[in-house]
């Protein structure tokens, strides 16, 4: 059975993105040589969705609509769904549908295209907030960056009770502390 993961990174003081909606601070954070976390993680997912915002600073970031190759590069025939409620335009050649509403329905197609692999959500934080208040999110991992912003995009922009959330795993990979919670149901 697919397990639906908000897989992140985040600031000491709890942001996802700057004031400007820009990760351009994760990039400045030194990694460990040889170490790739998220590949690990990617190699596990089988469907993925992410926010409007989420989506337009990666296809800006990495000029997509320009290098559509690089979708490919990054994220090979992975499935994508991206919530909007705005046109936002698709990168030649990738498996991304654009979708709005409720995430119970889009939920289900996601995990039928996984087919048992995982599901992952991408973010923003209100995105993965929406999947926990549906009781679809079963994992929450954070690799926590040693960087503050003050102010900007909050990895989870709503209360999460200590009695939904369970520390399953605390690991140090470069100088990042990768953080690894299940989420249990609402209630």
């Amino acid at each position: 059975m697919a397990t639906t993961q908000y897989y992140t990174a985040t600031t000491i003081d709890g942001f996802i993105a700057d004031p400007d909606n820009s990760l351009d601070w994760l990039f400045e954070v030194s990694g460990d040589e040889g170490d790739n976390p998220f590949a690990d993680f990617f190699a596990g997912v089988g469907a993925f969705a992410m926010g409007a915002t989420t989506y337009e600073w990666v296809l800006a970031h990495e000029k997509l609509l320009d290098q559509p190759q690089k979708w490919a590069e990054y994220y090979g025939d992975v499935p994508s769904w991206v919530f909007t409620h705005r046109d936002l335009p698709p990168i030649p050649g990738a498996d991304v549908t654009f979708v709005q509403g409720d995430v119970r329905p889009v939920h289900a197609a996601m995990t039928a295209a996984a087919a048992g692999r995982n599901v992952w959500v991408v973010g923003g934080g209100e995105l993965a907030g929406a999947f926990a208040d549906a009781g679809l999110l079963d994992e929450i991992i954070l690799g926590v960056a040693p960087v503050t912003l003050g102010a900007g995009a909050p990895v989870l922009p709503r209360r999460l009770s200590s009695r939904r959330l369970s520390l399953t795993e605390a690991r140090r990979r470069g100088q990042f502390a990768y953080l690894t919670y299940a989420v249990g149901p609402p209630g």
